[in-house]
């Protein structure tokens, strides 16, 4: 392939480290590749939160016109903010392989991580239940997992790239922020002040980087499928039919996991309400072979047992 490939990315630091890792993967082919920066409307409204402006593709939409019209060749995404429904016209021409799916807390000098249960580098369930804490993010599964474990805390927005948010966390009156872990380490800003949420189910495909391409280059498919992670694809697929069979996009707390050890796919998922009273959960453990109906299979095991219930909920909140 002969031609100078382009690939079209957001504008924060972030973005752009994981438009130039596909950059480098596509050297390694043999194909030279040139970054096009686009703006996002998820870049352009940074006060609204998220889960209330509830437009699907709101980092992607940009990318994937631009796309469509040929302007670009490829598009990057961090996976968990692409519609489970491409656009038409558009394919998944490589899965990256996962880097970290976990949720981190970044916590300012004083914060009192053993009344959150964090005690000896571990979470544990012996938690003060009397302690106020202040904690940010713009995440509506974030917020929701964090109150189901924490009822009396309050929770503050936190909009903007993962520098911004750093900025404003320090100079913000909060405890804490929470942040991917994979976002902080692909760019060396994760801060010694922080600990993994292990506890927290991320949201799907969370941790992992998407290249989109048109269905109808071939060619350019065929290169990518090189650096395709078949294991990270599997898993990531499974957590993104959990997702589309709810029905569910960012305005909604939707989290899911999957994992594969010893030839088996071992998947977690759960709805929980914004308030974090009710929470309805899964796990289910099937080979490798049938994961292709494990994600769907499991959120209509949810359905069953009242998620529905939560997510009409949420979609009649503001009608």
């Amino acid at each position: 392939m002969t031609q100078v490939i382009k690939i079209g990315t957001r504008e924060s630091e972030l973005a752009t480290w994981q438009a130039k890792k596909v950059q480098l993967l596509l050297a390694e082919q043999g194909v030279q590749a040139e970054l096009i920066f686009l703006k996002s409307e998820g870049d352009i409204n940074l006060t609204v939160p998220l889960y209330e402006m509830g437009v699907q593709g709101i980092f992607t939409k940009a990318l994937d016109i631009a796309l469509l019209n040929k302007k670009i060749d490829l598009a990057v995404h961090s996976y968990k903010d692409v519609p489970t429904q491409l656009a038409k016209g558009l394919t998944r021409a490589a899965i990256l392989k996962r880097d970290s799916y976990k949720d981190i807390l970044v916590y300012k000098p004083g914060a009192d991580l053993e009344a959150l249960g964090f005690r000896n580098g571990k979470w544990t369930n012996d938690i003060d239940v009397s302690a106020d804490f202040m904690v940010a993010t713009s995440s509506i599964r974030r917020k929701a997992q964090w109150l189901h474990r924490y009822k009396r805390h309050g929770i503050e927005n936190l909009r903007g790239n993962v520098n911004s948010r750093l900025k404003k966390l320090a100079e913000s009156n909060w405890h804490a922020a929470i942040f991917a872990a994979a976002g902080l380490e692909r760019i060396g800003v994760r801060p010694a002040n922080s600990v993994d949420l292990d506890w927290m189910l991320p949201a799907p495909a969370q941790g992992t980087i998407a290249v989109a391409g048109r269905e109808d280059d071939e060619k350019l498919l065929q290169v990518c499928a090189a650096f395709n992670d078949p294991d990270t694809d599997i898993c990531t697929q499974a957590e993104r039919d959990f997702l589309r069979a709810l029905q569910g996009g960012c305005s909604m707390p939707i989290s899911a996991l999957a994992q594969v050890k010893d030839g088996m796919l071992h998947f977690k998922g759960s709805v929980i309400s914004p308030d974090g009273k009710e929470k309805i959960e899964i796990q289910k453990t099937v080979a490798v072979s049938d994961a292709g109906l494990a994600g769907k299979e499991a959120a209509l095991e949810v359905l069953a047992k009242g998620a529905d219930q939560i997510i009409e909920l949420i979609r009649n909140v503001g009608k």
